[in-house]
């Protein structure tokens, strides 16, 4: 294999374009020609092709439609745009074609274009993302506002009712006050576990996913012992990390516990399935960041999957798919996979329901 020389034009390009690599999108800049002068990383990992055989090649000739990119430059060339828009495939080698929006830019330097194409299917998941992020952090005021807002007055209202419960001698009356006392207690565990994940400190070190997968199985195992097979499909070449592992413990149990409550009646019939699949996932984007490595853990039953007037919503706090359910338990699952710069994403229909938790890795 032959080095390009420092004066050679594959190494200017590179030198001058080599910025773009850092970018999730898509791009290229071409000769007016259609000849690929320079190829971003993400191009590469999208064509499924390295970048020395896309650089030189004809780049309409990547797509289902080449005369579509081909107008396009005559018209960047003769100057009838300043930039263009339009949307296209994309083929790929080994793979369907990708839908991609195309943007089309001339730069100052004449003879080289720039062309942008943004995944019509990522951009979509790039704003459900953006969405995911943005709720959490509002739930997170608003549960901290509101836990505290409702915590003053809630010890007021149980003092008063035990000093009105020392006052009073009739039995009956104090059985009254009692259940003042009681409920007010009940409404104060609901607001510390509402506040606890912003008062837990968070405690750093190096994590081992499957230790984290192996402990929760032993968790869901000892209190579903009967009914329930755990299959675990682990990628064991995955790295440590750093991170809180009581934290992600938590975040793993509380959706496999959930996915288990919906087992129930599968669980009963002897056929309920819980799968913890661990996988590496590379250069991907989320959080609006593109990452080298990140880390897969899909946790997926054979349950009826979530209801259809809850799934946009099943993040919120207080929203509960079941009769007594607290609402809590993804929220603060999200919570702590945020505070680890990841995410949890959720993919259900009847019969299959997958939670994908995506964390960045070293």
């Amino acid at each position: 294999m032959t080095a390009s020389r420092p004066d050679s034009p594959a190494s200017s390009a590179s030198a001058r374009f080599g910025a773009f690599d850092l970018l999730a999108t898509l791009v290229a800049v071409v000769a007016a020609d259609g000849s690929v002068l320079f190829a971003n990383a993400a191009l590469e990992d999208a064509l499924g092709s390295s970048r020395r055989t896309i650089e030189g090649s004809s780049f309409p000739a990547c797509f289902t439609e080449p005369q579509l990119l081909r107008n396009a430059l005559e018209g960047a060339g003769s100057n009838e745009f300043a930039a263009l828009r339009y949307d296209a495939w994309l083929l790929r080698h080994n793979a369907d074609p990708m839908q991609v929006h195309v943007v089309v830019v001339q730069t100052d330097h004449p003879g080289e274009i720039i062309i942008e194409l943004l995944p019509l299917e990522q951009q979509v998941r790039q704003e459900r993302e953006e969405r995911l992020i943005d709720q959490a952090q509002a739930n997170k005021e608003l549960i901290r506002n509101l836990a505290h807002e409702i915590k003053n007055p809630l010890g007021g209202i149980r003092g008063a009712a035990q000093l009105l419960e020392m006052e009073i001698q009739g039995r009956d009356l104090k059985e009254y006050t009692r259940v003042i006392i009681h409920e007010a207690d009940r409404l104060q565990t609901l607001v510390d576990r509402l506040l606890a994940p912003h008062r837990r400190p968070h405690v750093v070190g190096d994590v081992n996913i499957h230790e984290v997968c192996e402990r929760v199985r032993s968790l869901i195992l000892a209190e579903f012992p009967r009914g329930l097979k755990v299959v675990r499909e682990y990628d064991t070449s995955l790295p440590e990390f750093r991170g809180d592992r009581e934290q992600l413990i938590q975040a793993v149990l509380n959706i496999a516990h959930n996915a288990c409550q919906a087992l129930s009646d599968r669980i009963a019939a002897g056929d309920a399935q819980l799968v913890f699949r661990t996988r590496v996932a590379r250069q991907v984007t989320f959080g609006k960041q593109r990452y080298r490595l990140a880390l897969e853990l899909h946790v997926i039953d054979n349950g009826p999957g979530v209801p259809e007037a809850i799934k946009d919503r099943i993040f919120y706090p207080l929203v509960s798919g079941r009769e007594g359910g607290s609402g809590l338990g993804l929220t603060l699952a999200q919570t702590f996979v945020q505070q680890h710069h990841g995410l949890i994403e959720c993919d259900s229909v009847p019969g299959r329901t997958d939670f994908k938790i995506l964390i960045p890795l070293p």
